[in-house]
């Protein structure tokens, strides 16, 4: 999933990063709400989490203004506040899930997958579309029986167009959802990406399900007997 995480405290939000980031996940890790404004209007995250505590702008602050703006992906905040009116009053603002600091790393990884099992394709710990299953615990992809292992890259790329079946996703969408804030992608990425991802996908038989849409992008469209 592409992930926005504000922590304003380096030694709190490096770790969280990097783990988050081991586990397959993008993440676009940032230390204030003003830059986290800016990411939000230029992005679209499958997952926020915020801390409460942020100067200037509040994390609640901050959600409720995601909120405002019609935006619907879960929010989880993080905080040091314990209180039932803290956790109401994060509820209340848009959030979605409370976990009290200091944070525990093995809770705060199965909240983040509960949080990402609200996509349609989700089937377990598995997106899937038609007869094809990624495993994102393993990032290994099935079909008929056959299972092939991804890297990192292949696993987001893949799990970017399982999250969004039948739509065709344009060049400057992927690489917004594959790379994080900061990094600046080669002119040819996306395309070598499709074509490892292809590559991968032919021992299962569903390298054609990656369209390519002359001039505009890419899209995930199993074939009708598939689907």
């Amino acid at each position: 999933m592409r992930l926005l995480l504000v922590e304003d405290d380096p030694a709190q939000l490096d770790p969280l990063h990097l783990v988050l980031s081991e586990v397959g996940h993008v993440v676009d890790a940032v230390t204030d709400a003003e830059t986290a404004q800016w990411l939000i209007e230029q992005k679209d995250y499958d997952l926020l989490i915020l801390d409460w505590m942020l100067p200037k702008i509040s994390g609640v602050s901050l959600c409720h203004q995601y909120r405002s703006a019609g935006k619907t992906a879960p929010v989880l905040m993080l905080t040091a506040k314990d209180t039932t009116i803290d956790k109401v009053t994060a509820l209340d603002a848009g959030a979605d899930d409370y976990l009290v600091k200091p944070v525990d790393v093995v809770e705060l990884l199965a909240r983040v997958r509960a949080l990402g099992r609200r996509s349609p394709q989700w089937i377990g710990d598995t997106l899937s579309i038609a007869d094809l299953h990624l495993h994102l615990t393993t990032l290994k992809v099935e079909r008929q029986q056959t299972q092939v292992q991804l890297s990192g890259r292949e696993s987001q790329l893949l799990e970017y167009f399982l999250r969004r079946p039948y739509q065709v996703l344009t060049r400057e969408q992927i690489e917004l959802a594959l790379w994080e804030w900061g990094t600046e992608p080669e002119s040819n990425a996306v395309a070598s990406q499709v074509r490892r991802l292809r590559q991968r996908l032919q021992a299962v038989e569903a390298s054609d399900w990656i369209e390519t849409i002359y001039g505009v992008g890419y899209r995930l469209s199993p074939p009708p007997q598939s689907a």
